[in-house]
């Protein structure tokens, strides 16, 4: 079964996300926290979080994969912007108890100039800092497209910062298509090649989620613009090989394309058509 979802506004809590995902035929989703641009997040709901955890489990849900806000930058040279992003981060691992046992995904983060290894660091330290034994919440890190100073522009930038991390059982990988795509790895012509390194440096039992997306720019542009699925530089046919993969099929897969529910729908059924049950 294809598990897949989209990115879905938070705004009027968990039951009308769930049922914006149902609408569309999906089974998971992906929700910012908070503001994509940070901010206060909103007060969790006991009673929506209770009857979204019995709509969930009626209609199959998979494992659900929050976002953190964009400006959650661990690894930012200012002092005044690592407090911040802490501060959001023991935040939003606190809410996500509320639904015990998904996802929270993020941006490692931007060295600033500091340099890779100092990013690196600086991620790995917050992450020891803020993990905890007791939660059912597993973090993943996103692997990105390599614009300005990003760090996980590299399966092994990513595998720098897990093996710092003591509570390894508490960590995962995101892996987004257009990011590693725009970042040089050719998953149109070698995905198994990618797949092989990926489990090299990392190991595919690490890899949680799947952002599905396709990609404005060519392979290794470094510039992060997602497509409609099929209509840009990736195309449909090798995302299906994605969807498809023996080793990939079971995971979550969130589209982030640019649309609304009726182009997610669009996007949804396509795939489900492509799937191989």
């Amino acid at each position: 079964m294809l598990h897949i979802g989209c990115h879905l506004s938070s705004a009027k809590g968990y039951l009308a996300m769930g049922k914006d995902a149902v609408s569309i035929k999906a089974d998971t989703f992906a929700f910012f926290t908070r503001n994509p641009r940070g901010g206060k997040a909103k007060n969790i709901d006991p009673a929506d979080v209770q009857t979204f955890t019995d709509f969930a489990e009626e209609h199959h849900f998979t494992k659900l994969v929050a976002h953190a806000p964009y400006t959650m930058n661990l690894c930012a040279a200012k002092d005044n912007i690592r407090t911040f992003a802490h501060e959001m981060l023991v935040d939003d691992l606190q809410r996500m108890e509320a639904t015990p046992g998904n996802y929270y995904n993020f941006h490692p983060g931007s060295h600033v100039g500091q340099g890779s290894k100092a990013g690196i660091d600086l991620i790995a330290a917050e992450l020891n800092r803020v993990l905890t034994p007791s939660q059912s919440t597993t973090v993943l890190l996103e692997t990105m497209a390599g614009k300005g100073t990003e760090i996980g522009r590299t399966f092994d930038e990513l595998r720098e910062i897990m093996d710092q991390v003591e509570l390894q059982d508490k960590l995962g990988i995101c892996l987004d298509t257009c990011h590693i795509w725009d970042g040089g790895y050719d998953i149109v012509n070698d995905l198994e090649g990618v797949l092989e390194e990926f489990d090299r440096i990392i190991g595919l039992e690490r890899l949680k989620a799947i952002h599905l997306n396709d990609s404005l720019n060519p392979c290794g542009s470094h510039k992060d613009r997602h497509a409609c699925i099929g209509k840009g530089c990736i195309g449909l046919d090798a995302l299906t090989r994605v969807i498809n993969h023996p080793k990939l099929r079971n995971l979550p897969f969130i589209l982030e394309t640019p649309n609304e529910l009726p182009g997610y729908a669009q996007e949804i059924s396509l795939l489900r058509e492509n799937f191989q049950e």
